[in-house]
């Protein structure tokens, strides 16, 4: 099972730009169940299982990984289906149909939209976009879905949008240093300077040891250490109740 720790040679593979569309809606993008196998969640520790459905979640995996998202699809160098013959996108379809939520088959309909320069390549049943959203309906508190969705909108001139996806992964990722430090590495990708340094601080103040994020600060002359970056933020933080103080007096005198 690839972990987050993955994540930055996933996201290194989704280059190039998309054309811009108009947002999914659910309407849009389908039930989430219905006949097919699952809906089932990828990450193992959110499993539901039920005496009705005994099968262990990597069994789970497994049989549909094997059948349906293997290397050769994955890679999106054909089917695996229906005798290897055609694309790749019934199978990516499949796959994101059990597990709404697979990361490493969300990166791969990232890459197949570009390869073809399509929101709708061949075989897909839905566009791009609305396996980030059926993804996020089902899963809302993963944070992974989340961030590779930054790069998707990110690369889509969609900024705005991307930020409050990470905005969102900040608030569910929680005392893991490699979520911050990934997260901080979508705001430097973003040019939100100021939040990745405080995504690096966050990572770093968890134990994180890689400097990665550090150094592409540094290399544009934004990074700080933690000891200098805390009194500017509480200078910046004192200066509006300043403002309110000096407001207030002067309110005061003018007043009978």
């Amino acid at each position: 099972m690839k972990s987050l720790r993955t994540l930055p040679l996933l996201l290194l593979g989704l280059c190039g730009a998309l054309p811009s569309m108009a947002q999914v809606s659910v309407n849009a993008c389908g039930p989430l169940r219905g006949s097919h196998y699952g809906p089932y969640d990828y990450r193992s520790d959110h499993q539901k299982q039920s005496s009705a459905d005994p099968m262990p979640h990597a069994d789970k995996r497994a049989l549909v990984e094997d059948a349906h998202f293997t290397p050769r699809v994955e890679n999106l160098i054909g089917a695996q289906s229906g005798g290897m013959v055609g694309p790749p996108g019934a199978d990516l379809s499949y796959t994101l149909r059990a597990f709404p939520n697979n990361h490493r088959a969300l990166v791969s309909v990232i890459r197949y939209g570009e390869k073809f320069k399509t929101e709708t390549p061949p075989g897909l049943q839905y566009p791009v976009e609305c396996y980030f959203e059926r993804a996020i309906r089902f899963a809302p508190d993963d944070v992974i879905v989340r961030i590779i969705y930054s790069t998707f909108l990110t690369k889509k001139s969609r900024p705005q949008e991307a930020v409050k996806q990470l905005q969102v992964s900040s608030g569910l990722a929680g005392d893991n240093p490699f979520t911050h430090f990934n997260i901080g590495l979508a705001y430097f990708d973003l040019k939100e300077y100021d939040l990745a340094l405080r995504s690096a601080h966050r990572a770093l103040a968890l134990g994180f040891e890689r400097t990665d994020l550090q150094d592409k600060l540094k290399s544009v002359g934004q990074w700080q250490d933690p000891q200098a970056a805390e009194p500017a933020a509480s200078a910046a933080s004192a200066a509006p109740a300043k403002s309110a103080e000096t407001a207030a007096s002067a309110t005061s005198q003018d007043k009978p």
